[in-house]
């Protein structure tokens, strides 16, 4: 059962803080900034930090991308804030940095049980101009581009069976019941919050796990009646994902369609410093903005620390369940975007563009109990 965190005013809330490679130390200062900010205005929202290893950082110390000490730190934390990993594409075949994503998040993936990815796609109205997308797409006030996708993470083809025969090769698609049911599970709450809107997404005309997850839907949709529940293949919510984004709300589906759909919708925002998410379990969830360590920008403080803000509004919703908290964080984004304050991935051309860290300050001045 997935939990969602209870606020109490004596409640002091441990956050495992692993800010990782590239530009992950940038953001995640700008998103410790919101969340001291946050502490002052909304008295229960109360942390104790401590800092981790994760990555390439880690392996400098320890020869490991997921030192043992990350994983007790991990462990004795109620939510672990997450920034980035990864190196140069140069320096990919480096000890380093070879495979450092995979050994750290599969890592802490299996550790934790983190069965369900969430993540968000927003256009901002004001931010319109950089999505690839045609103006009249996501500018329709009547038909905002608000979505949240929820993928199956731990089940699917990534974990069954593959082999390699000679010329013959095959990956084996496997699901139960159980596991379909934690990501559908908060699907429908995620939609009772939202606008009551839940799509499956699956290929139930070819597929048996496909036709196992409509059954399970289905059967779950009896005890949430106020939702709106569809079903739409995947190659058509690829094409409607780009012909129509306004209209989906929650789209819930599994593990391989989630990867790949999830991704295609992380470009309709116009940058992935605009997309945060987040990985939850059975008990402590984990919070990462969707982009990568960018190593080619690191240092320069142009890189666009909304997403790693945001993951911290996830945090308070998710872990915490601060929804006031957390709304606070995420409205003075928004205004601060409103205000024309914006990293250059996002800003119009000849516009002013401003820095991590004076997004990140913008953002500070902006929150409100």
């Amino acid at each position: 059962m997935l939990r969602r965190g209870l606020a109490t005013a004596s409640k002091t809330w441990k956050v495992a803080v692993l800010a990782g490679d590239g530009i992950g130390p940038e953001v995640m200062t700008e998103a410790m900034k919101v969340l001291r900010r946050t502490s002052e205005v909304f008295p229960d929202a109360q942390f104790t930090f401590e800092d981790g290893l994760i990555g390439g950082a880690a392996y400098d110390a320890h020869a490991v991308h997921f030192p043992d000490e990350t994983r007790r730190l991990c462990e004795r934390s109620e939510a672990i804030f997450f920034g980035s990993i990864g190196g140069p594409v140069e320096e990919q075949h480096l000890p380093k940095w070879k495979d450092a994503e995979r050994n750290a998040l599969l890592g802490m993936r299996s550790a934790f049980g983190l069965a369900v990815n969430v993540r968000p796609a927003k256009v901002y109205p004001d931010l319109s101009h950089a999505s690839p997308l045609r103006s009249e797409l996501v500018s329709d006030p009547s038909k905002p581009v608000d979505m949240v996708i929820i993928r199956e993470l731990l089940g699917g083809i990534y974990f069954g069976e593959h082999s390699t025969d000679g010329d013959s090769a095959k990956d084996v698609c496997t699901y139960s019941a159980d596991q379909i049911r934690k990501p559908l599970e908060f699907a429908f709450k995620a939609a009772k919050t939202r606008r009551n809107k839940l799509t499956v997404v699956d290929k139930a005309n070819v597929l048996d796990t496909s036709r196992l997850w409509r059954k399970v839907a289905t059967e779950m949709h009896a005890s949430h009646p106020e939702v709106k529940l569809d079903f739409m293949y995947v190659d058509n919510a690829a094409m409607q994902l780009i012909k129509a984004p306004g209209s989906f709300d929650v789209i819930c589906t599994e593990n391989m369609f989630g990867d790949i759909l999830s991704d295609a919708a992380s470009v309709l925002p116009g940058s992935l410093g605009l997309m945060p998410s987040a990985s939850l379990g059975d008990g402590i969830f984990l919070y990462e903005p969707s982009g990568g360590s960018a190593p080619d920008i690191a240092g320069k403080g142009v890189a666009n620390p909304a997403a790693q803000i945001l993951c911290g509004a996830m945090m308070l919703r998710y872990t915490m369940g601060m929804d006031a908290a957390a709304a606070a964080i995420e409205n003075a984004v928004d205004a601060t975007i409103a205000q024309g304050i914006v990293t250059g991935d996002v800003a119009k051309p000849g516009a002013a563009v401003s820095s991590t860290a004076q997004f990140g300050d913008a953002v500070v001045a902006n929150i409100k109990a």
